[in-house]
């Protein structure tokens, strides 16, 4: 059995980074975890070498921040007349199930992963999707993750070719850009020419009670099927989101 990490590694970003990205983790040290139990009347000579506990605190993280889990009501309030489930109602089934690896690294920064290019990349694998079969849409942008230009990289999922997915059974998909929609810098420019309703976040919005998973990495290290996916989120009470520890594992 071989394990391949799809999950970003959360530290400290670079000054500059915008807030809704920024992730800012306090250190505390052996040292310091020393000094601390002096409030229990425990000197540092009580401790095993004189250290004591190293202890970390996370002061900011956003939770769409990392490689993490959309919930439903990151989409929209109510979906399908009923009140859309947040990250900590979802059903763990959902996120361990065997995963398909489509390939769409061709595809430009911008370009559409249309409903017809997802029947395509199946029929060239030779694979018919199975409910809850977990899709991962590999662009190769992971390569950005740390890099400013990270937002405006990657191709995007269609409403179209969501809905093509949910019929299918999919409940959790993923990708390893910024995020499922084409980068919205774009959306937002179509939305200004056109002035038209209905042309930002669509696959987002599609009105379905699914989730995916943005920021992913290492998708390229793995083959189109015959592994297995573990993609727990964190359970954050009435959160849109969590970062979650998604992991493959194959034979």
């Amino acid at each position: 059995m071989r394990f391949i990490d799809l999950s970003a590694t959360i530290a400290n970003t670079p000054e500059g980074t915008p807030e809704y990205s920024k992730t800012e983790i306090i250190y505390s040290d052996h040292a310091q975890g020393a000094q601390q139990a002096r409030a229990l009347g425990i000197m540092p000579h009580f401790f095993r070498d004189g250290e004591g506990w190293a202890t970390e605190r996370i002061t900011c993280l956003e939770t769409h921040g990392t490689t993490h889990v959309d919930a439903p009501w990151h989409y929209n309030s109510r979906i399908r007349g009923a009140k859309a489930q947040t990250i900590d109602e979802l059903p763990l089934e959902w996120f361990f199930g065997n995963g398909i690896r489509l390939d769409f690294s061709h595809k430009a920064d911008g370009d559409a992963v249309s409903a017809a290019d997802i029947e395509k990349e199946l029929d060239r694998m030779g694979y018919r999707l199975q409910p809850l079969d977990i899709v991962l849409i590999y662009t190769g942008r992971d390569i950005y993750q740390n890099s400013p230009d990270y937002f405006f990289k990657g191709c995007g999922v269609t409403a179209e070719a969501t809905r093509l997915l949910y019929d299918a059974g999919i409940r959790v998909t993923g990708i390893d850009a910024w995020g499922w929609d084409r980068p919205l810098h774009l959306q937002a420019q179509e939305v200004m020419d056109t002035h038209q309703t209905g042309r930002f976040w669509t696959a987002h919005q599609a009105g379905l009670p699914y989730s995916h998973m943005e920021r992913l990495v290492n998708l390229g290290a793995l083959p189109a099927t015959g592994f297995q996916i573990a993609c727990f989120p964190l359970k954050i009470a009435r959160a849109s989101a969590a970062p979650a520890r998604v992991v493959a594992i194959l034979p």
